[in-house]
């Protein structure tokens, strides 16, 4: 007998009638649907079912890719099946190659890189040059070479949000009549509720990258995104993803209900002061692309911490936290100190 599970349209872990609430409710990600919106979800899950041409793009994405995994920091990444050896971009050790890769990781859409590598490593000099305390390895041509063109895994979503707030908005008018101040305080319960969409959220899917870096380098133009094709791989790596939309809906949902929370306090104009209340927000439908976004990608291993640095290979924005050479910092400070000596003994021969 078959078995059917009812699951989460927003983060796809199983979903149970709540007879308290009358409402089915995800323990996972604590999100609540009326029986209209499971409905909906069911009917949209079938009219997105595979057909016979994206099963032919699955395995061709299965056919032609391979799959690397690096015997030191357990980092799997993605070439096309003409790659023959690589290295990991992460701890720069040689990779093996590992077998192919399951259709399952083909993404639905890629933003193409739109500069070159002799761009990026122009972007990443002008931006180390005004660094004074780098180690001198950190800009050697050896580190350089080790600049890599790399698609990011990205979930992208877009939410379908229920969004209710209460405050208490308060409108203060002071006049002066004789030798006396008054001063008229009107207090008011403000209500807003909205249904709003938002478009594109985006959080990426490796383990191995930190989020914070990622978020620092964006946003993409995702109206420049084309369908996955194996060719945009020619010439660069990619990234398997490592961390699935289920792990992601906490931070969507965070960005998400920080979004709505801007939009709904902007709105309430018009008044001396606003104190919020109260304010509600259920994510009803997300639905998910999985993109590869183009990353100029260096990692540099300093002291036995590894520093990443990141170019956002669409816009050129970047990103980075450079090693700080504490010898450098020391002979800086050192070679001041004398001069302030010397300016200082020179200025009290001359007031002598």
């Amino acid at each position: 007998m078959d078995v059917v599970q009812y699951k989460c349209p927003n983060c796809a872990a199983n979903i149970e009638y709540n007879a308290e609430k009358q409402l089915f409710h995800c323990e996972f990600c604590m999100s609540d649907f009326s029986k209209e919106d499971i409905q909906n979800e069911f009917k949209r899950n079938e009219e997105m079912m595979l057909d016979e041409q994206a099963q032919k793009k699955a395995e061709e994405f299965e056919n032609g890719t391979n799959l690397y995994s690096c015997p030191n920091c357990g980092a799997e990444i993605i070439s096309e099946s003409t790659t023959s050896a690589t290295f990991c971009y992460y701890c720069h050790n040689p990779v093996i190659l590992s077998g192919r890769l399951s259709g399952d990781f083909r993404p639905s859409k890629v933003i193409p890189f739109k500069f070159d590598k002799d761009t990026a490593l122009d972007k990443f000099k002008k931006w180390v040059s005004k660094k004074w305390f780098v180690p001198n390895d950190f800009k050697s041509k050896q580190q350089l070479e080790k600049m890599t063109g790399l698609y990011v895994p990205f979930w992208v979503a877009d939410c379908n949000i229920d969004a209710t707030m209460t405050a208490l908005g308060k409108k203060t008018r002071r006049w002066s009549s004789g030798n006396y101040t008054y001063t008229e305080t009107k207090e008011y319960e403000v209500i807003r509720r909205a249904f709003i969409d938002f478009n594109g959220i985006p959080n990426d899917g490796s383990k191995k990258i930190d989020d914070t870096l990622m978020q620092a380098i964006e946003p993409f133009n995702y109206t420049q995104a084309e369908d996955f094709s194996m060719s945009y791989l020619s010439g660069f790596l990619a990234d398997k993803y490592d961390v699935d939309k289920v792990a992601v809906f906490p931070n969507i949902r965070q960005r998400a209900n920080a979004g709505c929370s801007n939009l709904l306090r902007n709105s309430m104009v018009g008044y001396s002061s606003v104190s919020v209340n109260s304010e509600n927000y259920n994510i009803l439908h997300t639905s998910w692309q999985y993109i590869l976004m183009p990353v100029w990608f260096m990692t540099f291993k300093y002291q036995d911490k590894v520093y990443s640095f990141a170019i956002n290979g669409q816009t050129g924005k970047l990103a980075g936290i450079p090693p700080l050479c504490k010898a450098k910092l020391m002979a800086f400070a050192a070679s001041f100190a004398a001069a302030a000596t010397i300016i200082g003994a020179v200025l009290g021969w001359c007031m002598s």
